[in-house]
């Protein structure tokens, strides 16, 4: 993902405007859905770097993928004053500046849970109330996966912190402790 100059400053006039509007909420939402189709799909970056496809196919894939609906006013201006000055193909980008301005604004985390096997509902809850006391609170969206890689255990990743309580690390720290001895 890049994160540079431009992307940051049509996010950040992208989330003053919806502020403003007091859509900042279904933008931050639109802008994951987004995220997730550029995701899901490698080749949608391509057609908009595309010349020869028209425009208004490519605001309208752009529309399309972010889950616009007509009241979407601030999202068809926004597809508008990338159009007009050919920032369509920094869509992406743009995007994920804007998720990162919006969880800062907000002190919303994310958290990724890796678990060699599905968590039962309690030790779901005991893992989040957990994080939350590590964090002082805030908001927190969760992903959960399960890996059986790591044979026992899990991680937790939020930010940069990283906590690996897998039975995978253990026998990999153990092995390095054996190399060194």
């Amino acid at each position: 993902m890049n994160e540079g100059l431009i992307p940051r400053r049509y996010a950040k006039a992208l989330y003053l405007v919806a502020q403003e509007k007091n859509t900042d909420s279904r933008i931050y939402d639109m802008m994951k859905c987004l995220v997730k189709s550029f995701d899901a799909q490698p080749a949608f970056q391509e057609i908009l770097a595309n010349p020869y496809v028209a425009v208004a196919d490519k605001c309208q894939l752009l529309s399309t993928a972010a889950g616009a609906e007509k009241a979407d006013t601030v999202y068809a201006d926004y597809l508008k004053l990338l159009t007009e000055n050919r920032r369509l193909d920094m869509a992406r980008d743009i995007a994920y500046a804007y998720i990162k301005l919006y969880r800062e604004s907000n002190r919303i985390y994310e958290v990724k849970i890796v678990s060699a096997a599905p968590l039962s509902a309690d030790e779901q809850l005991r893992l989040r109330e957990m994080i939350s006391r590590h964090l002082n609170g805030g908001i927190m969206e969760y992903t959960e996966n399960v890996d059986p890689d790591l044979i026992g255990g899990f991680t937790v990743s939020v930010g940069n912190e990283r906590i690996d309580a897998s039975i995978s690390n253990e026998l990999k720290q153990l092995r390095l402790n054996l190399i060194t001895k």
